[in-house]
């Protein structure tokens, strides 16, 4: 099963404060990342399912790894240890940590 972790960096009041401008500049910098503004998900019977937001779709090999800013926090499910490397590395960038989540 996968682990959901989150890039998040809070402000003393303990509130998000990433912005999506924010994490557009910083994913650029990344090779592999492309923005979408909806991300589908489509099982292995065909049935796929389009949700609409902000992400940062990481190509990974043949695989499409979505990060998902929401809220002030970037949110990735990790199911191989490069995905959890390059969350660390991301909030690295950002000056965020990275919690399960």
């Amino acid at each position: 099963m996968n682990k959901r972790f989150k890039i998040t960096r809070l402000n003393e009041q303990g509130e998000p404060t990433l912005t999506l401008e924010e994490c557009q500049e910083v994913f650029a910098t990344f090779e592999g990342f492309k923005y979408q503004d909806s991300f589908t998900a489509t099982s292995k019977e065909g049935v796929g399912m389009t949700l609409k937001g902000d992400f940062f779709m990481w190509t990974f090999g043949d695989t499409q790894i979505p990060f998902r800013f929401f809220g002030g926090e970037v949110y990735v499910a990790i199911s191989k240890p490069e995905i959890l490397h390059k969350a660390i590395a991301i909030a690295d960038v950002l000056k965020a940590t990275y919690v399960e989540g």
